[in-house]
């Protein structure tokens, strides 16, 4: 009885203080028990396309580029019948004139790419720019019909951890789903997503197909493209990253302008992490902020009166955690633009502003296909230079011809993967793409000597 008697006591006391504490109430009347997303979703939904990626594929020889082998049994892949590769994903219409933005690697060297709309409608679609740095792609459909349901972009920025989320897609391709969750993380960096690195993280479910889809807030307003998860089978585990929509709308700035590509800002420095160790030599009270390691003679960091061994605090007068808050700051003010600087030098801080450039043209590494019957035909090099080291996750001082891209059918599918290096070529040294194809055009050896580094080992290799 005694026991019943302080039950009471104490329910009547939590029911007394809980609203008072502000903590979470069970629901009082029939208008809070029917509270729901429903509206938001009716809203959003329509904005989230289907996108279909397809390419042909061409079977390939297994004795390709062995000499032996392919002699006697190469042939009957000459003329093997090709099949159609394809892939789904999702993408966001976000204006009227039929721009849909997607992911890079959904649309990946496809042929073909189709985009259903959510009331059955379909469209041939055009790529107006795709970037694999940042892993954004820019789609364009013809309006027919009726107008473009558009999604309105919001300010990635204004995201809190805590925030009520909504991810809308295509897992798996079942159809159009809406999955609910909050902000788990801000500022998510390395990922190893792509170059970019800082990613809304949410445990809204993402899945497979779920590429290139939404994630809203509860204001209806897209603040972040679906990208990636974090998964050991494949499946949601409730850690899902979606690229800001500041930055998207960056990218969508450059379409607009008529752009095919999107060039990020120069500023002519290379900066590292500040570790425990060097904040404490440093004075700092915490070890945060992009540390200078270098600056380019005549550069915009330069002019700004930076230097190295300076310590970037804040940009546009948000804190920088590490070079990769640094680098979105960068890519979010864009070329033309200035960006604010907080720095620390010899234990005082300074301000600066930085007028944000063009990469100049001897920074500039485009990449190039290699044509012609040779090891290399079918591949994408390109030069290793600072500005594109990191996006093969090698040293900023590292040297050589990086392979970019590899077709599928080709001679080069067989023999190099994207991110190798290559150093040597029939017994010389190869350092940009200009020495390979002169190489390349100086006649076919009966054998080719490579000499290449892939991930961190020399590979030497003999070819017919």
């Amino acid at each position: 009885m005694k026991t019943t008697f302080k039950a009471i006591v104490l329910f009547s006391l939590l029911t007394a203080f809980l609203p008072q504490a502000g903590l979470a109430e069970v629901p009082q009347s029939q208008a809070e028990i029917k509270l729901s997303f429903a509206p938001l979703v009716k809203k959003t939904v329509p904005s989230v396309v289907n996108v279909y990626a397809a390419r042909i594929v061409r079977a390939r020889s297994p004795f390709a580029n062995d000499p032996f082998f392919e002699q006697f049994f190469g042939q009957s892949f000459k003329n093997a019948p090709s099949r159609k590769q394809s892939s789904l994903g999702s993408g966001v219409i976000v204006d009227e004139s039929g721009l849909i933005v997607t992911n890079y690697h959904v649309i990946r060297d496809a042929d073909e790419i189709k985009v259903a709309l959510s009331d059955g409608r379909e469209f041939e679609s055009k790529v107006m720019l795709k970037d694999e740095a940042t892993d954004i792609a820019v789609l364009k459909i013809t309006p027919k019909g009726a107008p473009f349901p558009v999604l309105p972009l919001g300010d990635s920025d204004a995201v809190e951890v805590g925030d009520l989320v909504l991810a809308i897609g295509d897992p798996f391709g079942v159809g159009q789903t809406v999955t609910s969750g909050i902000v788990s993380a801000q500022a998510r960096t390395r990922v190893g997503i792509s170059d970019f690195d800082f990613f809304i993280q949410t445990d809204a479910p993402i899945n497979p197909g779920n590429s290139g889809g939404a994630l809203i807030d509860m204001k209806g307003e897209l603040i972040g493209i679906n990208t990636a998860i974090y998964s050991q089978s494949g499946g949601s585990v409730g850690i899902g990253f979606a690229i800001p929509a500041n930055l998207v709308k960056t990218v969508l700035d450059a379409v607009k302008r008529g752009e095919q590509t999107f060039e990020p800002p120069y500023i002519g420095a290379s900066f590292q992490n500040v570790t425990a160790d060097v904040a404490e030599g440093l004075g700092m009270a915490q070890p945060y902020g992009a540390i200078i390691i270098d600056v380019a003679k005549g550069s915009p960091a330069e002019k700004a009166g930076l230097k190295i061994g300076d310590v970037i605090l804040k940009a546009q007068n948000v804190r920088v955690d590490n070079p990769d808050s640094l680098g979105y700051r960068l890519m979010t003010t864009g070329i033309g633009h200035t960006l604010d600087i907080e720095y620390l030098r010899n234990g005082a801080t300074g301000k600066t502003s930085i007028s944000l450039t063009s990469v100049p043209e001897n920074e500039v590494s485009r990449p190039e296909k290699l044509t012609g019957n040779t090891p290399f035909t079918g591949a994408e090099v390109m030069n290793l230079t600072p500005m594109n080291a990191r996006r093969f996750h090698v040293a900023p001082d590292a040297a050589g011809v990086v392979i970019n891209n590899v077709d599928d059918n080709s001679n080069a599918a067989g023999l190099f993967q994207r991110g190798d290096i290559i150093h040597g070529l029939n017994g010389k040294e190869v350092k940009t793409v200009a020495d390979l194809k002169k190489i390349l055009s100086g006649g076919q050896p009966r054998i080719w000597q490579l000499e290449y580094e892939r991930n961190g080992m020399l590979v030497r290799q003999f070819v017919r």
